[in-house]
């Protein structure tokens, strides 16, 4: 049994390597996290034995945490809600360390947007049920634009920090999430609440394309016959 002190060891190692990843991103070496953590390089390995295995620690942490914060999130009062995004410490390790996962692309980016889009769908229709959520015709659809505009948001926030024009989502998440609160929020939030379009006359226009029969194709030509 791992006593007190070596899981407190562990798990200080895998924040400060949240931190550094984060920060600078998956290049960083075993030595530099180990620093930062206050520990030696073997007692990283002790821990996670390769730097593979401490990214995939850092990993499923992250996606635990989103879950949670979520979660919570969704089971809260409205007040409750706001209130936590003026407590963006909280949050910031955790959004600069799944940005640069998906900045850092690959399969292991394509598997965690994956689980992002799979946690929406399933806090979503828990919001349908708490009466909080309007229900939809494509929960799928819906999750994963969800998650398309949020990664979308930091996306832009990146760019403009490059820019100049806002502190970088990496860098400086706790002042990047700040900024997008302060100049988006109550755009998303409106978004959410009223909708878009005034009518339904473009929902119900490309409603009428997805209904209307394939046209049939020429066998021998493989064209479509007019």
């Amino acid at each position: 049994m791992r006593s007190v002190d070596d899981l407190t060891a562990r798990a200080r190692i895998r924040d400060a390597a949240m931190l550094r990843f984060g920060r600078d991103g998956f290049g960083v070496g075993v030595r530099q996290v180990a620093a930062d953590a206050g520990v030696s390089p073997a007692l990283v390995l002790h821990h996670f034995g390769s730097k593979d295995g401490l990214r995939a620690a850092c990993d499923e942490h992250a996606h635990d945490a989103l879950v949670a914060a979520k979660t919570d999130a969704m089971a809260q009062p409205a007040t409750t809600v706001l209130a936590q995004l003026a407590a963006m410490d909280r949050y910031a390790p955790l959004v600069a360390y799944l940005f640069r996962v998906v900045l850092d692309g690959g399969p292991g980016a394509a598997r965690f947007v994956d689980g992002m889009v799979d946690d929406t769908l399933t806090y979503l229709a828990e919001g349908e049920r708490a009466g909080v959520v309007r229900p939809t015709g494509d929960p799928q659809g819906r999750a994963r634009y969800v998650v398309a505009a949020q990664l979308g948001l930091l996306l832009v926030t990146q760019l403009d920090a490059a820019a100049g024009r806002a502190p970088s989502p990496t860098a400086e998440p706790a002042a990047a999430l700040t900024h997008m609160a302060r100049t988006t929020a109550h755009a998303s939030l409106e978004l959410y609440t009223h909708g878009l379009f005034a009518d339904s006359t473009y929902l119900d226009a490309w409603r009428a394309t997805q209904e209307r029969p394939e046209p049939p194709v020429d066998p021998t030509t493989h064209q479509e016959q007019p």
